[in-house]
């Protein structure tokens, strides 16, 4: 058996998509899923399975989102090793000093290199953007709301699903995984 999180995107945001963490808990125990358990509000969940590929438990949970709650959400699954890798990766831990403004920016995949040349989200904010293997991390020192939209220009130009996470919530989704 292995560990894994699920990142849903853009749910409990404003009045759409508004998904109770008891339902989603009770829908992915019935994936046959075990020790399921969710933080914030947000769509995070951790929960054990066979040692299966995450992006195949990234479809299982959204096909039953869309047929069980009638809800078209994105969802990205890392296994344990994977999101400690993106926490030990993290190349702006000496410079962030605030965890609710440090963003780690998930990836359905790497970019693909011509695209990422031609479109590098570094060019954003040279100093406060930095590229991993399927995060973009992003210090915003002056917060979120005030800092570049990498998430939407990845979107737009790298063709990728994103999904943030602050670093707050990323490092009690690997406490929750540890436990």
């Amino acid at each position: 058996m292995a560990k894994f999180v699920a990142l849903l995107r853009g749910i409990n945001v404003g009045a759409n998509k508004r998904i109770a963490m008891a339902d989603l808990r009770e829908l992915m125990t019935g994936l046959g899923f075990s020790d399921v358990r969710t933080l914030l509000q947000s769509g995070n969940a951790v929960f054990t399975t066979r040692n299966t590929l995450p992006e195949t438990l990234a479809r299982r949970i959204t096909s039953a989102i869309d047929q069980q709650l009638g809800l078209e959400v994105g969802c990205l699954v890392r296994n344990g090793d994977e999101l400690q890798a993106v926490i030990d990766d993290n190349p702006l831990g000496d410079v962030a000093t605030n965890g609710s403004k440090l963003m780690a920016l998930f990836l359905s995949k790497n970019p693909d290199p011509k695209l990422l040349k031609a479109h590098d989200p570094r060019s954003l904010a040279p100093e406060e953007i930095r590229l991993g293997d399927r995060v973009i991390y992003q210090w915003c020192p002056d917060g979120v709301l005030a800092a570049p939209a990498a998430s939407g220009f990845a979107e737009k130009y790298l063709d990728v699903t994103v999904t943030g996470r602050n670093w707050n919530t990323v490092t009690k989704l690997a406490t929750l995984l540890e436990s």
